[in-house]
């Protein structure tokens, strides 16, 4: 890798380039000089000042890989009395989760916190910041203390309605998740994985993977795999002689390998992958469904493919198979984008150095997760959590200066979960790491500001290694574990621990119309009574594939009214000054009484796309258009499933006639 230029993990999907293009520590710096003093500054500061204790995060005298000790809490979104609709969701989701919630009670006893709208606990949207939120259950800056608020909490909701920084705020001294659905069903699936993972007696082997792409002629995903992965695999290999390790470089590291690594025969209990993480532009087609997915040696580098990058070379949530089994793995994605995306640029605030900063670059029209780890935890016989990068990944966080390659806080975190803590408790390091860094940056920063020189590759690494470790999120409850066996235990198969799963009520739709049944053959005292291929077998044989003919025809009928109904999507939000006036006629579709439409979009089955955006004054109305931008995402999935069933029937329709 050049020295005199700074290469970034993350490749524009669209155009086949870079996501940031090489650039100099000069050009870096004069990037970041508008970077601001963080919110939580004085709590970063006061963190870097403890001592080291035993378990970090949590006061002293907790263990925090006991929730008896350390606790647990659950956040919803709480939404205003107005949006009853969407309270009802929540409440539904809630119902969904019961198994996990019903679990972490009895683990955690008196420490466990289920806040919810209605007792004044959920997060208030638009109001809350991550100090008046814990101010509000009596808690302050410091080490968590569990009697106040729990070590571990897990966050269910959009990042559209409880941010992304409130997230990682709260990770400073907590232990905290993030699930996020589109449909009960998912959430209820993730609820039975978990509980399955840890209440069965039959456990999984102790097994690691690690998988790290080293495409042709980029030196980004070069050095990843010769400074993180690869040094990564021997730590594990050389220091728990009782896992087994298989490791997956360059050009084993490839779309067909990891297809088996996520769900296939190769799945293992702890599966870590380096590589670039799929972008896309906001308003592509493909950004909400594939932001974030793995690129992988397939893609024949930055020379040889200068142009658009098809599927083919890059591992979505789409490519899990429907069968894909994934109960009790714990993976670890270092990929741009490979948590989340959130709705503002958080590398720089201008596009380019030589302009003056304005505001923050949006990049996509709302925050959003990953589908690679959303689809791998919401789906029956599911992951328990994933790591992820919310925004871009840095090489400044395993590689510093003239120092060399520093694995040492990924190689601490994998320490922790391979002896037995919760996934929440290992990441403490990125934490701690964040802490430390943000401290010292912003007090460099803000002598900079007062004329002091600097050492720009100095400060260009500090300032990317900040990013980097603010930016890791856990997308699941981040007090699961690896379930694997301990001592000389047996291991078992995956596939024989059992999943007790049922599908949650769904929030939306109805009934398919009950199929007529066939008209019974006459049994009466004068019917014949025969062994062979006589009258009788062929008369009901007759009735019978008469009814079916029937049948499929008015399943035909209804599949292809189906079809039509799924081929466009319309979503249209209206708002009222006088919701009592306002009634829903369910048989035009239409609302009655003072209404006004302010926001709409149209999608054809083609991916043509209209949208009339809602606008306050001379600027986007962000809050109306973040709730309607979120209903059309929903909508999207409920589309889908519906596509879904309907060629499955159709299929089943043409085997039958």
């Amino acid at each position: 890798m050049a020295t005199d230029k700074l290469y970034f993990n993350g490749i524009d999907g669209d155009t086949g380039s870079y996501d940031l293009p090489p650039m100099s520590a000069e050009e870096l710096m004069r990037v970041i000089r508008g970077e601001v003093t963080p919110e939580n500054l004085n709590e970063l500061r006061f963190r870097v000042q403890q001592a080291t204790t035993e378990f970090l995060g949590v006061k002293e005298g907790v263990n925090a890989t006991k929730l008896e000790e350390a606790g647990w809490g659950v956040i919803f979104p709480a939404y205003p009395v107005s949006e009853g609709a969407r309270q009802k969701e929540v409440d539904a989701i809630r119902e969904a989760l019961q198994p996990l919630l019903q679990l972490r009670r009895k683990q955690a006893g008196e420490r466990f916190a289920e806040w919810a709208q209605g007792e004044g606990k959920g997060f208030r949207i638009g109001a809350d910041t991550k100090n008046g939120y814990l101010a509000r259950h009596g808690a302050g800056p410091g080490p968590a203390d569990p009697d106040k608020v729990p070590y571990y909490l897990l966050i269910v909701g959009s990042p559209a309605d409880i941010p992304y920084r409130f997230q990682s705020q709260l990770d400073v001294q907590y232990a905290v998740g993030r699930i996020h659905f589109s449909t009960l069903d998912e959430y209820a699936a993730y609820a039975a994985s978990v509980v399955a993972a840890e209440t069965s007696q039959k456990k999984l082997a102790r097994q690691a993977a690690f998988f790290g792409v080293a495409n042709p002629d980029d030196p980004a995903t070069q050095l990843s795999v010769t400074a993180l992965a690869e040094p990564l695999a021997s730590s594990v290999q050389a220091n728990h002689s009782d896992w087994s390790v298989q490791s997956y470089m360059s050009s084993q590291a490839t779309k067909a390998v990891l297809t088996s690594l996520l769900g296939g025969d190769k799945t293992p209990s702890l599966l870590f992958t380096a590589s670039h993480g799929m972008k896309f532009a906001k308003g592509s087609s493909r950004q909400l469904a594939h932001q974030g997915a793995l690129l992988c040696q397939d893609w024949p580098g930055p020379q040889k493919w200068i142009k658009e990058i098809p599927q083919d070379f890059y591992f979505a949530g789409d490519d899990l198979a429907a069968n894909a089994d994934l109960l009790g793995l714990i993976a670890f994605f270092f990929a741009c984008y490979g948590g989340g995306t959130p709705q503002f640029n958080e590398f720089t605030q201008r596009d380019k150095p030589s302009v003056t900063p304005t505001t923050r670059p949006e990049i996509a029209p709302f925050p959003f997760l990953a589908q690679l780890p959303t689809k791998m935890l919401g789906r029956p016989r599911s992951a328990l959590a994933v790591v992820g990068h919310v925004e871009r990944a840095w090489s400044y966080s395993f590689r510093w200066g003239k120092a060399g390659n520093q694995t040492v806080v990924f190689e601490s975190t994998l320490k922790r979960l391979l002896s037995g803590h919760p996934i929440g408790s290992a990441v403490e390091y990125f934490n701690e790491r964040y802490a430390e860094l943000s401290t010292v940056l912003s007090d460099e920063l803000e002598e900079i500001g007062f004329g002091k020189r600097y050492d720009p590759l100095e400060m260009a690494g500090m300032w990317t290694a900040n990013n980097d470790a603010r930016g890791y999120a856990i997308i699941g409850d981040p007090a699961v574990r690896l379930p694997v066996v301990q001592g000389s235990e047996p291991p078992a198969e995956r596939s024989v621990i059992e999943v007790q799963f049922s599908a949650a009520p769904v929030m939306t739709g109805g009934a398919a119309p009950a199929a007529a049944a066939p008209e019974p053959v006459p049994a009466g005292p004068d019917a014949a009574v025969e062994f062979g291929l006589g009258d009788t077998f062929k008369k009901a044989k007759e009735r019978l594939t008469d009814a079916l003919e029937e049948f499929a025809d008015k399943l035909s009928n209804s599949l292809k009214k189906a079809f039509e109904d799924a081929s466009s999507l319309q979503v249209s939000t209206y708002v009222s000054e006088d919701m009592a006036g306002v009634s829903y006629h369910a048989g035009d579709g239409q609302f009655k009484g003072p209404v006004k439409l302010r926001a709409l979009t149209h999608i054809k089955m083609d991916g043509d796309t209209v949208v009339c955006v809602p606008e306050q004054g001379d600027e986007i109305d962000k809050s109306l258009w973040a709730i309607h931008s979120d209903m059309v995402q929903k909508a999207q999935a409920h589309r889908t499933e519906l596509l879904k069933a309907v060629v499955s029937a159709a299929a089943e329709l043409v085997k039958l006639v």
